[in-house]
C-alpha cells in the first residue's frame, strides 16, 4: 500500500513537470501534488494513533495556497487575456 501512495506522488510531480501550457492545469497538477501529501498525513497519523491537528494545520496551508493560485489565475485572465504560461512573461 506504500507503494500506491509514491506511485501517486511521482505521477502528480511528473504531470506538473510535463504539463507547462496552461496555469490552470498547472493548477490542478500541484493540487494533487498536495493531496498526496494530505494522504500520506492522514495515513501516518491514523497508524501511529497521532492526534489529527497536524493534519488540520497543513490542510489550512494548502486551502491558502490553492487560493493564492486561482486569485493569480484570474488577474493573469484579466490582464492578458488568457491563462497560457507563455504569455505571462511577455510584458
Amino acid at each position: 500500500m506504500n507503494l500506491f501512495y509514491v506511485y501517486i506522488f511521482l505521477m502528480s510531480l511528473f504531470s506538473l513537470i510535463m504539463i507547462r501550457k496552461h496555469i490552470l492545469l498547472c493548477l490542478m497538477s500541484l493540487e494533487f501534488v498536495v493531496l498526496s501529501i494530505l494522504l500520506v498525513i492522514l495515513v501516518f497519523c491514523n497508524f501511529l494513533n497521532y492526534s489529527f491537528y497536524i493534519y488540520v494545520f497543513f490542510m489550512t496551508f494548502y486551502v491558502c495556497e490553492g487560493v493564492l493560485g486561482l486569485s493569480v489565475l484570474v488577474s493573469m485572465i484579466r490582464y492578458h487575456g488568457n491563462d497560457y504560461l507563455s504569455s505571462m512573461f511577455l510584458w
